[in-house]
């Protein structure tokens, strides 16, 4: 009997294993497949004067030099705001928040607005921002709609991170006399890190691919413009998700779409590694 049941149990673990390594497996090989796509279709289109120069019709020239500027803005700019709102409310939700039925609707809140489809936070961000609030298509709307958009995110990875830091280090540091704050500082946050960087890092993939908000509030504009000129009011930039929507769908230029593709996927890869090394960094 004992034998029948280590064998079921042996093929039981066998089949596991099996569906693991294959779903593994297929999940690798369609990441890699896409990856080389991208690069095959696009690297070989990735060219000086796409790089350095802006669209024109009387120049004749297709380059996406502002587009590769504005998704820099608003990465930068959504990130300064968002980051100490997301961190800090997650921080108050999960260290000093003693109501906690309130903190349960709010992170009820939070998970059901991270589902939202972020067409409806363009078409909400702009009857605010760029009509109610004046700021008209620009840059600086587009990136606040954004905050709205990655905030549920920023805020639920870095509870979930603070949460995992036991007990036991709150209770030592305090024992030894230090403050709240200082607590929080110098012993949660240090051990809370890794999950901090994993939320900059989904909110930075969301801000890179963002297309349906950015329509509605960031525009469709092609301008060279400084970071100071991005931040004023009224002066909207296309994103390089939005310059490759309207290259492959408006023009049918799919080899400019692809090598705008694999541009996002270089500068995506880059933004993940620079926040790893960040994380490693505050850490120490």
């Amino acid at each position: 009997m004992k034998n029948k049941l280590s064998l079921k149990r042996r093929a039981y673990r066998l089949i596991l294993h099996i569906l693991m390594y294959a779903a593994a497996g297929l999940t690798c090989a369609l990441l890699a497949g896409l990856i080389i796509y991208i690069f095959y279709r696009g690297l070989g289109n990735i060219t000086w004067e796409l790089l350095s120069t802006s669209p024109s019709f009387l120049k004749d020239t297709i380059g996406i030099l502002p587009n590769i500027l504005n998704t820099i803005y608003i990465v930068v700019i959504t990130l300064i705001i968002v980051l100490p709102l997301g961190v800090g409310a997650a921080i108050y939700l999960t260290e000093y928040a003693k109501n906690q039925k309130l903190v349960s609707v709010i992170e009820f809140a939070t998970e059901t607005l991270a589902g939202i489809p972020s067409i409806i936070y363009g078409l909400v961000g702009m009857l605010f921002f760029v009509q109610f609030c004046s700021l008209e298509y620009s840059i600086l709307a587009g990136s606040l709609t954004l905050v709205v958009v990655t905030l549920p995110t920023i805020i639920r990875t870095t509870q979930e991170s603070l949460k995992t830091v036991p007990q036991s280090y709150r209770e030592g540091a305090l024992g030894l006399g230090a403050g709240k704050w200082h607590m929080i500082r110098t012993v949660v946050l240090p051990c809370s890190v890794d999950g901090i960087v994993t939320g900059c890092i989904l909110a930075v993939g969301r801000i890179v691919g963002e297309s349906a908000a950015l329509l509605f509030t960031a525009g469709m504009a092609n301008n060279v413009m400084n970071f100071i000129d991005a931040i004023k009011p009224g002066n909207p930039g296309a994103t390089l998700t939005v310059a490759m929507y309207i290259y492959a769908k408006e023009r049918g230029e799919f080899e400019v779409a692809f090598a705008i593709a694999a541009i996002l996927l270089v500068l995506t890869f880059i933004i993940n590694f620079a926040a790893k090394l960040a994380g490693r960094k505050l850490k120490k």
